[in-house]
Parts: structure tokens; sequence; C-alpha cells
């Protein structure tokens, strides 16, 4: 098998190209041979033929920025592989990684599963939400072999700050040798399903390998759904500092309006054999080390 991977350089295009090494001839252009926002589509339709792959998986996208930077590096650049992949390779599984923010407002309690109603109250929401319908679509006319993974809050090493337990093993490691006795993070009420990046890698490539598959939008969660409060807890447990946490402010605009987030994994359990295997706590130890902890 042969696998054109995107953002193989990236927090989780990283696991994911050593995972699919286990199984494949991984192809992974950097951004000087192809930039997925700025090249057109003809472009990208080279690339694809002269990589002749079996499948195409994209690990990029963008956390942050206005609605038209979100939609650039988030929808356009589905659409563009959609159309390189139908025209130069039009029996390649395309795999693009989506988001849990496709669904907005969860009640609390509830394990939400990809056959609930998707309402995104954020435009970083909104932009993957159409993504994974133009993917779905193309898939339904038989143009491409899609698949949309729908990862929740991926933890592991090389966290970007712009993730919050990226940010917040930063400032304890800063506190840490500042011998400061306090860090600030912005609110720390809400539940999320963290997910460890190894076992989000294994999922995507069980979705690349999977034959036929019975459905075409997987949940790639943990099954657990804790408050991020005691997520940096367990991150300032692991790194060894006594600080006190604080908080002050919202959180991202991609998320703050959603209180409760919990992922139900059945259906990548049942149809692409997947489950996580990785512990909160193994995932934390990671990002500590991750960011020069010890």
């Amino acid at each position: 098998m042969r696998v054109l991977l995107f953002g193989a350089s990236g927090f989780l295009g990283g696991r994911v190209r050593a995972a699919l090494a286990a199984v494949a001839s991984v192809d992974c252009p950097g951004r000087a041979r192809c930039d997925l926002v700025a090249a057109g589509v003809d472009e990208l339709t080279d690339l694809v033929r002269a990589s002749a792959p079996d499948a195409v998986v994209n690990c990029t996208g963008r956390l942050s920025g206005s609605g038209y930077d979100l939609t650039l590096a988030n929808t356009l650049v589905t659409a563009k592989l959609i159309e390189a992949v139908a025209a130069a390779a039009p029996g390649a599984r395309l795999v693009r990684l989506g988001s849990a923010a496709e669904y907005g407002v969860v009640p609390d309690g509830v394990a939400v599963s990809e056959t609930d109603p998707c309402e995104p109250v954020s435009e970083y929401g909104a932009s993957h939400l159409a993504a994974t319908r133009l993917l779905g679509l193309a898939t339904a006319a038989g143009r491409v072999d899609g698949i949309t993974m729908r990862v929740f809050n991926p933890v592991g090493a090389g966290m970007h700050p712009d993730n919050l337990l990226g940010r917040a093993a930063v400032l304890i490691r800063d506190a840490a040798r500042d011998d400061a006795d306090h860090v600030t993070l912005a609110a720390l009420g809400a539940y999320r399903d963290f997910v460890d990046v190894r076992d989000a890698a294994a999922a995507v490539t069980a979705a690349v390998t999977v034959t036929d598959p019975a459905a075409r939008v997987f949940n790639v969660a943990s099954g657990t759904a804790v408050t991020s409060r005691e997520a940096v807890e367990l991150l300032v447990k692991v790194s060894g500092w006594s600080g006190e946490l604080r908080e002050r402010g919202l959180g991202p605009a991609r998320s703050a309006a959603v209180n409760w987030m919990l992922g139900d994994v059945s259906r990548a359990r049942a149809v692409l054999g997947w489950q996580p295997v990785h512990s909160l706590g193994d995932s934390l130890w990671d990002v500590w080390t991750g960011v020069g902890g010890s």
C-alpha cells in the first residue's frame, strides 16, 4: 500500500506517519513541495498523479484565526483534495481529520455519536463540518472513497500552545524554573474528552486500511469526560510542581460555548476494530516530558 500523507511534520501528522509506516509506504510532501492552502487544483492533481497513492490522508488544518482563514485551511483544502483525488486517483481512499467541534453544544452527560445532529457554534467547527459534508457528498456520488475522523481533544508530546494542555505544560515548566507560586489559565470548568495522540494515529491507520466500511464518519475519542481543571491538575501532579492554578477569562473561541463534550466510540470499535488504549495519565506524562519536564 502507498499512502500520500499531508501534514506529516505536525503534532497529529507525525504520529500518523509513524503508525502508517508499519503498514504502508508513506509519501510525505512538505509545505515547500506543496502548500495545500496556496496550491491550485491542477498543481495538487499533478502531485497526486505522480504519487499514485492507494490512500490520501490530510492531517493539516487550522485551529484559530478568522472565519476566512479557517475556511481556507479546513474547508477549501478539502474541496481541492476531493477534486484532485477524483481526477488523479479515483480509487484511492481519502481520509481527513475533522473535529468534535462539528457537533456544537452537547447535552450534559450525553456521549455524542456520529448520527447526532451537528450544529457548530464556532467558525472553526463550521469550517470542519462543511468539509465533512463535502467529502460525504463526493463519496456518495462515487467520486472518491472518503472517511472523516472526528478527533476530539488529542493529547501527547509536542502539543501546540494553542491547545490548553500544551499551554499549561509550558506555563508550569516556566513557573517551576522561575520559582513562581501560581499559573493563570482560562476557565477550566468545561468537560472535555481527551484522547491520546497515539490512539488517534491508530484510528487513522484503521480508517486507511479498512475494507468497504459501513460508515464514513467516526469519532476518535477516549470515551471519558473530565473537566479541564482535572486534566490540568493531573498535569501538575505529573510535573511535581506545587504551585496554584488560577482561572481568568473564557476558553478558546472555538469551544467556549460548549460546556460538555464526550465521544461515543462504539462505531469506530465495531467498524474499524479500533479502541483507545492509553490513559490520560500516560498522555500527560508525554506532554510534560515533551516541553522539557522531567
